[in-house]
């Protein structure tokens, strides 16, 4: 069963994170049949002496440039259109993939062809991969996934592999701000969409106080408030459902300061762990 990964780096993007997450791809102990790799917009000399080095030594590894930076829908979509296959995994370029993460992907996938997305969960360090803050599990089955899906995104989006097929028939990724995975997630689930998360860690995701600095503010509270109305207008939420979601929401990402925010994802919204 053939496969693509999908990855998008842009100028932000820390060049040794960047090639840390390249390696963990290449060293996986089921290699995919090609690496899309699209830029997003212009990027800094080590980016670029990164992805030569890539194009010189896997034949595999095909470079999409866009003129400029179009953003993170805009990235994956050009990356999901330009594979070849119908099974495509998505990839951050700061994160890292566990050995065996296609594997156990393709392996879920040929037992089990009616499904149309698999994902998995995914450990949380800060600086050294060795420093594991938390865990974020999600649901594994498609009835839990559902039901998970009316209250929050049920997918670790650097997790996923899916059906190109499938994805495209729920109009790909379009731009939301940071929730574009969700926003698809749900189209999925209101096509009919098998849906499956492995029990397994498939990717160890860095994270800092950055990453909760971006969880709040009001216009990443007016993404999630959209997202509610989204599940509200389709019937897969009732209204004081919706008032609730959005409550707790305005608490969390407008109310409450960057430390606490931190803080309740950590303990509350994280299981602590050790890898």
């Amino acid at each position: 069963m053939r496969f693509s990964v999908c990855m998008a780096v842009y100028h932000g993007d820390n060049p040794c994170f960047f090639k840390e997450a390249l390696d963990s791809i290449v060293n996986q102990s089921l290699l995919p049949d090609e690496i899309i790799l699209v830029v997003d917009g212009p990027v800094g000399d080590r980016i670029n002496d990164i992805i030569r080095e890539f194009e010189n030594k896997c034949d595999y590894f095909k470079v999409h440039r866009l003129v400029k930076n179009s953003g993170h829908a805009a990235a994956r979509q050009t990356g999901i259109e330009s594979a070849q296959y119908e099974y495509v995994a998505i990839m951050d370029s700061d994160d890292l993939a566990e050995r065996d993460r296609f594997q156990k992907q393709i392996q879920f996938f040929s037992e089990n062809p009616n499904y149309d997305i698999v994902g998995g969960q995914v450990t949380e360090f800060i600086d050294n991969p060795s420093n594991i803050i938390g865990k974020r599990i999600v649901p594994l089955k498609n009835k839990d996934i559902y039901a998970y899906m009316k209250s929050r995104c049920a997918f670790n989006q650097p997790t996923v592999m899916f059906k190109k097929t499938s994805v495209h028939a729920a109009g790909g990724y379009q731009d939301w701000h940071w929730n574009e995975d969700y926003y698809l997630w749900i189209r999925m689930m209101l096509n009919g969409c098998m849906m499956a998360n492995l029990p397994d860690v498939l990717v160890n995701m860095r994270t800092g106080l950055d990453q909760y600095r971006r969880r709040g503010g009001r216009k990443y509270f007016k993404s999630e408030k959209g997202i509610q109305k989204l599940l509200l207008d389709n019937g897969l939420i009732s209204h004081f459902r919706y008032c609730f979601n959005v409550s707790v929401r305005w608490c969390v990402q407008v109310a409450m300061p960057n430390w606490l925010r931190g803080f309740i994802f950590q303990n509350i919204f994280r299981n602590k762990t050790n890898k």
